[in-house]
């Protein structure tokens, strides 16, 4: 349909153009305006955008080996952190060794200073009982006397006010009573 169009609009006997084909003047002026394009963008906008580039490429090799320093400082300190922790564990643990050393020593002390207490305690309950004993025995001697006094006058019908001869018969008496538990 087009081409009748074109057909019948051209004059008789002139070829008839193709219409998808440009004209020569047309191909020929946007050639030059392209190489002046392609020249400007290749001498002008290229070189910048390259410099840009290796701009960002420097950058980011650069961020990458802060990266991998940082990552070697970071296992570094790690390494070093654990390292005292193990020192720490291991003082740590004497510190325990000795704290518990110490403690065995201080029981022992302990157990010592008791049984020295107990001992202590005990000569000093032995002394008051034998004190408390020789007391009980000096006044049941002085009760057993003025019994055995009692007894005597009853005997022989006759008091005895002399405490010379009360002291003795007294002593006579005691000293058979134990000559008797003695046997």
């Amino acid at each position: 349909m087009i081409s009748r169009i074109l057909a019948a609009v051209a004059p008789e006997g002139a070829e008839t153009p193709n219409p998808l084909l440009p004209a020569d003047y047309d191909i020929l002026w946007s050639s030059v305006v392209f190489v002046v394009l392609l020249v400007f963008f290749w001498f002008k906008v290229l070189p910048g955008f390259k410099k840009m580039l290796d701009e960002r490429a420097q950058a980011i090799e650069g961020r990458l080996a802060d990266a991998e320093a940082a990552q070697k400082a970071a296992e570094a300190r790690t390494a070093e952190v654990e390292a005292d922790k193990a020192q720490l564990r291991a003082e740590s643990s004497s510190i325990r060794e000795d704290a518990r050393a110490e403690g065995a020593a201080i029981l022992a002390e302990l157990k010592q200073q008791a049984a020295k207490d107990a001992e202590r305690l005990s000569e000093s309950t032995k002394a008051s009982l034998l004190a408390e004993r020789d007391s009980a025995a000096n006044a049941l001697r002085g009760e057993i006397g003025a019994l055995a006094i009692e007894l005597a006058s009853r005997i022989v019908g006759e008091k005895l006010d002399d405490d010379k001869v009360a002291n003795r018969v007294v002593d006579e008496f005691i000293a058979e009573l134990e000559g008797k538990k003695a046997k």
